[in-house]
C-alpha cells in the first residue's frame, strides 16, 4: 500500500522501517527534518516537507506522536491530503475522548480513524513484535491489519472508537503495579542479605513471574535505568488513565500511588530514566 508515517521517535522510526521492509511505499514526516532524512537514508522512501506533503495520496497514515494536541494538529493537515477512503492509524497513547472525536472528524470527510496504541516498548518496536490494541470500525481495522502486522505480533480490536486507548490504560495500570512489586521485592531481597540472582532463579519459575521481572530484575539490581520507556511518558499515560477513572467512577488507589512515586523520581532528576527506576526511589 501507499503509506505514510508521522512521528519518528524511538518507536516510530523502527515501526516505519518495518513497513518499508515489508514492501510498502512509505513516506515519512518528523518535526525535526534531520530524523526524517536519517530514516530515508536507512530505509529509502521519501521525507515530506510537511505533514500534508508526506501523506499526499496515502491509503494508510500511521501516527506516533506525543499527545492529544499533537494528534489534532497532524489530523488537521493529514485528513484533507490523504487518499479518499484512507485510514489513519494512531499509535499515540492519547485520550479516549480524542479518539472518538477524531473518528467523527475523519468520517465527516470520507476517511477512517483507528486508535491503535501499542505495548512492547522500544525493544518491541525494533523487533517488530508489538502488541496493538485497536479501537474503531471493524472494516477499517481489518483493512489495516495486514499492513501494521509488519511491526506487530498481535493486533486485537477491542471495540469502537476509543476502545484501544482505554485498553492501553488497562495495560499501564497493570504495568505500574507490576514494576512497583518487582522494585519492592528486589529492595527487600537486598536488605535481607539474599543473593538476588538466586532469588530471581527461584521465583521467576513460579507465580511471581512477569515480563517486568524477567527483563528488568537484573538491570534494576545494577542500577541501570536506560531501557526505553521514560518516566515522563509513563506519567503522561497515568495522568490520562486517572482522568478517565474519575470520569467512569473506577477506583485506582495503587495506580495513583505509583504515579506519585514517579513524580518523586522526576524530582530526583530521573525524568528520562525508564519505568523500572521505581527501585531508585526506594534506595
Amino acid at each position: 500500500m501507499k503509506a505514510a508515517f508521522v512521528g519518528l521517535g524511538v518507536m516510530g522510526f523502527p515501526m516505519a522501517g518495518h513497513l518499508a521492509k515489508a514492501g510498502h511505499e512509505v513516506s515519512v514526516f518528523n518535526r525535526s527534518p534531520a530524523k526524517a532524512q536519517a530514516w530515508v537514508k536507512a530505509h529509502g522512501g521519501r521525507a515530506g516537507a510537511t505533514v500534508a506533503d508526506a501523506v499526499a495520496g496515502a491509503e494508510i497514515v500511521c501516527l506516533c506522536v506525543g499527545n492529544d494536541d499533537d494528534v489534532r494538529q497532524v489530523l488537521g493537515e493529514a485528513l484533507p491530503a490523504m487518499a479518499q477512503g484512507g485510514v489513519v492509524v494512531d499509535h499515540t497513547t492519547a485520550s479516549a475522548k480524542l479518539a472518538r472525536e477524531a473518528a467523527e472528524q475523519a468520517r465527516a470527510v470520507g476517511r477512517w480513524f483507528v486508535d491503535a496504541p501499542v505495548s512492547g516498548g522500544q525493544a518491541g518496536a525494533e523487533a517488530g513484535q508489538l502488541a496493538v490494541m485497536a479501537g474503531g470500525d471493524e472494516g477499517a481495522v481489518e483493512r489495516v491489519r495486514p499492513v501494521i502486522a509488519a511491526y506487530a505480533k498481535a493486533i486485537q480490536r477491542i471495540g469502537g472508537p476509543g476502545a484501544g486507548q482505554l485498553a492501553k490504560m488497562v495495560n499501564q495500570i497493570c504495568i505500574a503495579g507490576a514494576v512497583q512489586g518487582v522494585a519492592e521485592g528486589l529492595h527487600f531481597a537486598k536488605h535481607a542479605g539474599l543473593d538476588t540472582e538466586l532469588v530471581l532463579a527461584a521465583i521467576s519459575k513460579g507465580a511471581a513471574q512477569s515480563w517486568q521481572m524477567d527483563n528488568r530484575w537484573k538491570t534494576m539490581a545494577e542500577g541501570k535505568y536506560d531501557f526505553g520507556f521514560a518516566v515522563d511518558w509513563m506519567r503522561k499515560d497515568l495522568g490520562l488513565t486517572l482522568d478517565e477513572a474519575r470520569r467512569n467512577g473506577s477506583s485506582l488507589p495503587l495506580t495513583a500511588l505509583v504515579d506519585q512515586f514517579y513524580a518523586e523520581i522526576q524530582q530526583m532528576g530521573g525524568n528520562r530514566w525508564d519505568t523500572s527506576s521505581l527501585l531508585a526511589r526506594l534506595e
